[in-house]
């Protein structure tokens, strides 16, 4: 059976909380529907097309975590997005599943250790 992406939003964040008790975790709900006027304030007080899903704080680092279903494809917005945080030296993922996150997150860790060592 698939899974919905607020499913699996669900399960990362109560992953993450568990895992990384001290660390941060927090959605962007920028989906739904607006009326004119409401999304136009949105706009002008800071809402931005294609925030990821979730952002996660943890040792210092900040990661963008973009939710999809095994179908589920990027957004034109969230590719422009993505290309920002990544630009900004920010780590960007997209996560169809628990192992997807376990994986991404292994290696981001295993990326910083071999920058930390090549500094030393």
């Amino acid at each position: 059976m698939a899974i919905k992406e607020s499913q699996l939003q669900l399960s990362v964040v109560t992953y993450l909380k568990y895992m990384y008790p001290k660390s941060i975790v927090f959605s962007v709900p920028n989906g739904g529907f607006r009326n004119l006027k409401e999304a136009a304030m949105l706009k002008r007080t800071g809402v931005l097309a294609g925030v990821s899903d979730l952002i996660f704080l943890h040792k210092r680092a900040v990661f963008f975590l973009e939710l999809k279903t095994e179908k589920g494809k990027q957004s034109e917005s969230q590719k422009q997005f993505a290309k920002l945080v990544s630009d900004q030296g920010h780590c960007y993922m997209i996560i169809k599943s628990i192992d997807d996150l376990k994986f991404e997150y292994s290696f981001h860790e295993y990326a910083v250790m071999a920058v930390n060592q090549k500094k030393n």
